[in-house]
């Protein structure tokens, strides 16, 4: 599995536009966010077609404390895309 930690996520979306997903529940996002797109993870098969233009690019997901988010690192890996990382620690470990 391909994993970024907090600090190199925070140091890169100071200097680069990242394509971030936050697979966590719609009020999970309202409560807290950074700023990443949220698709709750039940709805990712939804959003495939929309995501499709990104398969070659990396795509980072994450969710509360990481493990949601490497269900969605699976499950859009075995849908084609070939550079997803989840977040380590998820959004906890980010904004601590």
């Amino acid at each position: 599995m391909k994993m970024i930690t907090a600090s190199e996520l925070k140091n890169r979306t100071d200097q680069e536009e990242l394509i971030i997903i936050d697979v966590r529940e719609t009020w999970e996002y309202e409560e807290r966010n950074i700023g990443a797109r949220n698709i709750p993870l039940a709805s990712l098969p939804d959003q495939l077609e929309e995501l499709a233009p990104h398969k070659e690019e990396e795509v980072i997901v994450h969710c509360q404390s990481g493990k949601r988010s490497q269900q969605a690192q699976k499950y859009l890996s075995k849908q084609g895309f070939t550079n997803v990382k989840s977040l380590k620690g998820g959004i906890e470990a980010y904004t601590n």
